[in-house]
């Protein structure tokens, strides 16, 4: 009886798990898991990396082949163009999405005109000049829905864009031939693009000067304008009060004496 009872407990006793077999377990476990973890986002790394890279690749043989010319291979420049080095991915997007290059011919600024490139194709050169040097990025989609405050957005067009776009954002002449664009239809990004990067005569407008929130509320203006015309009717070309009452006094005025002076004929 008692070498039953023994072996019983004998082949209990080596039945029973060891008190660290849970936390071997637990420790295989986690192991597995963040091997799993690590291994898959190292894959995902490496191919987000590798098209990365490829866009690199492919937007240096677009310059080459089309920006080379004036900008030179190095990107530092030539007597025919500037230095692209620090310009950002946001310069690069602006001038080639709105077809300002590659340019056309020398004058006092480069014209807006058909786009010579796809997007994919903007995209890849931006990605090429900015990984050269840091430099100002294409904006995030939250600022360029157009859903931000207009009434501020408006404020803010008129202290800093309105003495060159006209406060209808109509365009203006400036000096040495250059001018400022008319903003209608202009498209969101590029609004945005402009305000950081300055293109041609335009100051440069960095978040310390207006806020990322500042220039979507302007884009939300810019769009209101573009939604809501002219509630006089005919606007004039958005000209101005100085420029519409010109208009006004020579023709009202004119079509005045024209009248006075047929009355005077046909009683003589």
């Amino acid at each position: 009886m008692s070498r039953t009872t023994s072996t019983t407990a004998k082949r209990g006793n080596s039945g029973r798990r060891h008190p660290l077999a849970s936390v071997a377990l637990i420790l295989v476990g986690l192991i597995t898991t963040g091997g799993a973890y690590a291994m898959f986002t190292s894959t995902a790394a490496a191919e987000t990396t590798a098209v990365t890279q490829t866009m690199i690749e492919e937007g240096e043989k677009l310059f080459a082949s089309n920006c080379a010319t004036c900008h030179g291979l190095d990107v530092q420049g030539t007597e025919a163009g500037p230095s692209l080095y620090g310009v950002g991915a946001a310069s690069v997007d602006f001038q080639v999405g709105t077809g300002r290059m590659p340019l056309a011919a020398s004058g006092p600024q480069a014209e807006q005109k058909p786009v010579q490139f796809t997007q994919d194709q903007t995209d890849a050169m931006a990605a090429y000049v900015a990984s050269l040097a840091p430099g100002p990025a294409i904006p995030s989609d939250e600022y360029l829905q157009g859903d931000g405050d207009a009434t501020l957005g408006a404020e803010l067009f008129r202290i800093n864009c309105a003495m060159c776009h006209n406060v209808a954002g109509a365009g203006g002449a400036l000096t040495e031939g250059k001018y400022a664009p008319s903003l209608d239809g202009v498209e969101p990004v590029h609004v945005y693009e402009a305000m950081v990067t300055g293109p041609q005569n335009m100051p440069v407008f960095n978040d310390l000067n207006i806020s990322p929130q500042e220039k979507a509320d302007i884009i939300t203006y810019l769009k209101y304008l573009e939604d809501n015309p002219s509630p006089g009717g005919f606007d004039l070309g958005s000209l101005g009060p100085v420029s519409e009452g010109l208009f006004v006094w020579i023709f009202g005025l004119g079509a005045i004496v024209a009248v006075t002076v047929w009355i005077a004929a046909k009683s003589n």
